[in-house]
């Protein structure tokens, strides 16, 4: 079985080594480094086979919204999930501008941070319940008058929805009777449409646009 390879960047050396001993009672998960800040962060991102870097967002040295956008600029591949005890706007949207996954709060159970890793790999987008709401708001204020519009079918609005929610493709393939195979059909056709690079981006369309 292949492991979940993850790393760890907080400045809390508490935080890490707690986080560590969590995620490594997990079977199918791994941490194989941590670091203080992002600089040290995206050293390992190197140096490393890392999957997935669940990023603090401050920290001396270099902040984690500097080290996701190093990092995702470098490794596409990687996935970020940013876990942080601050509810931000500006800090929630420069790292979703930079390519973060996902964005949830340390003050949630190890359960439920564990989880969240496994569907921001997955390609799933992650948002805690109070982060998502700021990030509407933020949105709805530069909302245009006018959405774009690119002829969208209801069907298409709906997939849309639901990827806005949250949702995998094996959800939304149960919500909509439809085949996982379709769902994600209806995926790639919606990023290719819209120009679009991934499932986080088109969350946001959906709630700049759509909702």
């Amino acid at each position: 079985m292949r492991y979940l390879r993850i790393l760890i960047a907080d400045d809390d050396a508490l935080i890490r080594d707690s986080l560590k001993i969590l995620i490594d009672l997990e079977g199918d998960l791994e941490v194989v480094a941590t670091a203080s800040n992002g600089q040290e962060a995206l050293k390992h991102c190197k140096d490393k086979r890392v999957d997935l870097v669940l990023m603090d967002i401050r920290m001396p040295i270099m902040d984690g919204v500097l080290a996701t956008k190093l990092i995702k600029e470098q490794f596409r591949h990687i996935k970020i999930m940013i876990l942080t005890t601050f509810k931000d706007d500006e800090y929630i949207k420069e790292a979703l501008k930079y390519g973060a996954e996902g964005y949830i709060l340390k003050s949630q159970p190890a359960e439920d941070i564990i989880e969240s890793v496994r569907m921001v790999y997955r390609g799933n987008s992650v948002f805690e319940k109070d982060v998502a709401l700021a990030l509407k708001s933020m949105i709805n204020e530069k909302k245009p008058k006018e959405a774009i519009s690119f002829d969208l079918t209801e069907r298409e609005k709906e997939v849309i929805r639901l990827v806005g929610e949250g949702l995998s493709n094996k959800e939304i393939s149960e919500c909509l009777y439809l085949s996982q195979g379709t769902v994600r059909n209806y995926v790639t056709g919606l990023l290719e449409k819209l120009n679009l690079r991934d499932r986080t981006q088109l969350a946001i369309y959906y709630i700049k646009n759509i909702e």
